[in-house]
């Protein structure tokens, strides 16, 4: 019988399946004993991903790391991948014929499920499980029907194999009730759960822990202002190593603007956004109908950067933007200056409230994210901004070029002014591990293995 040590970590967008394989490398009990070991409990071997699953043909990738003998695949077009199913198939499949892992040693699958309501730990999927998961999904509505799908193909293909949902929200569980509570009828805010969740949660975890690590300092000591800046983007104040503020609420639609996402709005736009008079206008037989679902797309997928300049790229924005030119009109006439200017200024609205919230006691500023761990221009002129409340300088050298590793210090050492060190960090941040790393050593998942 095949050792029953594997671990895969997916993450499933709503055209997209990344996946994960791990080796545990440790038992529960050692990471215990010696809590402050350095060596991970888990072993990557190898990743994959399925692209275009809903604009076929899908493409598909399968990068094994030495540990592993087999081919690698990019980007290989695969008709025969029509839904998320049939990518989670194809993968079983070249696992096994390329690579010679035995699906029977896959033990636990990590799935990471952006909303989880009131859930304040990874919890097993079962029958009841699975359906309260669905029940959240129109408030997370382009990522949580994705990974149900994902999840249902799991257990059918691996029905020894225990699926655990790792939620985005769980992070969050920490928010004063100040913060997360809305100033609206709390009997009807209680009974249908509306309030402040928060999102990025396990990039959040990952990235306290790679900065703990790095400053050599315990995560409940650290005041940090983190940045996730992707495609969905949001920023989180951590106080003693815990979420204080979160820009993200009910919905991932609230707080920074995003590819396709509007970021907060006034609320009251979307009806005059859809009104017939193309104008404000309270003339009833001038209003449209607009429910939840038309105003979720709208909000959600028609929105964002994207819907001010054509792209969801905010490398081409960024490369569009004029950026040397200072001329107060130039976002007048450039769309990729105002999305990029807009981007800037929300940045700077929850960081200076977040400094604040932190009582000016900030260790670091953390950019972090896709956009965040590429956007040279975008670090520099956020980080030039912010250096009025004591932040260090940026080091446009080692700005413009990180060393690889998980967390990188681009600011120079001697030129803050706060209380505290405030430095600038940015930090690859990888949700596929902290998931994985989570589920070895977590006593609950091994006390019968």
């Amino acid at each position: 019988m095949a050792d029953r040590n594997l671990l895969l970590s997916l993450n499933a967008g709503s055209s997209s399946l990344k996946i994960c394989l791990y080796k545990a490398t440790r038992h529960v009990e050692l990471q215990q004993q010696q809590p402050h070991a350095a060596r991970e409990p888990v072993e990557l071997l190898l990743t994959s991903s399925i692209s275009n699953i809903s604009a076929p043909p899908a493409t598909f990738s399968f990068n094994p790391t030495t540990a592993i003998d087999a081919p690698h695949a990019k980007d290989e077009p695969q008709q025969s991948i029509t839904d998320h199913a049939s990518a989670f198939a194809h993968f079983l499949d070249h696992l096994q014929s390329q690579a010679s892992i035995d699906r029977a040693s896959i033990v636990y699958i990590c799935h990471r499920v952006v909303h989880g309501g009131d859930y304040t730990e990874p919890i097993e999927i079962t029958d009841e499980s699975y359906h309260h998961i669905e029940n959240l999904s129109d408030l997370a509505p382009l990522h949580n029907g994705a990974a149900l799908s994902v999840i249902k193909a799991c257990i059918e293909a691996l029905p020894d194999a225990k699926s655990i949902a790792y939620f985005d929200t769980t992070f969050h569980t920490s928010l004063p009730l100040h913060v997360s509570n809305y100033a609206i009828n709390p009997d009807i805010a209680k009974k249908r759960g509306l309030r402040k969740y928060g999102f990025h949660g396990l990039s959040y975890a990952f990235i306290l822990r790679a900065v703990s690590e790095y400053l050599q300092k315990p995560p409940t000591s650290l005041n940090l202002i983190l940045l996730h800046l992707g495609s969905g983007a949001s920023a989180c104040a951590i106080q003693n190593g815990r979420s204080l503020d979160t820009t993200m609420g009910l919905t991932p639609l609230h707080g920074l603007p995003g590819a396709t996402r509007s970021g907060s709005i006034d609320p009251s736009l979307i009806f005059h956004y859809t009104n017939k008079a193309g104008r404000i206008t309270h003339d009833p037989s001038m209003a449209a109908h607009v429910g939840v679902t038309l105003a979720e797309d709208i909000l959600n997928r028609r929105s964002g950067w994207k819907a001010i300049t054509g792209t969801t790229d905010f490398g081409v924005i960024t490369a569009n933007a004029e950026l040397e030119d200072k001329s107060p009109d130039v976002a007048g006439r450039n769309r990729y200056r105002l999305a990029f200017d807009l981007v800037v200024d929300r940045v700077l609205h929850y960081v200076g409230a977040y400094h604040l919230k932190l009582h000016g006691e900030v260790d670091a500023l953390v950019f972090s994210g896709g956009i965040g761990e590429r956007g040279v221009q975008l670090r520099s002129i956020i980080s030039e901004r912010v250096a009025c409340l004591g932040y260090r300088a940026v080091d446009e050298e080692k700005n413009a070029k990180l060393d690889g590793e998980v967390a990188n210090d681009i600011s120079k050492e001697g030129t803050g002014k706060g209380p505290r060190e405030q430095r600038i960090l940015v930090v690859k941040t990888d949700e596929q591990i902290e998931m994985a790393r989570e589920c070895a050593l977590d006593p609950r998942f091994w006390e019968s293995n």
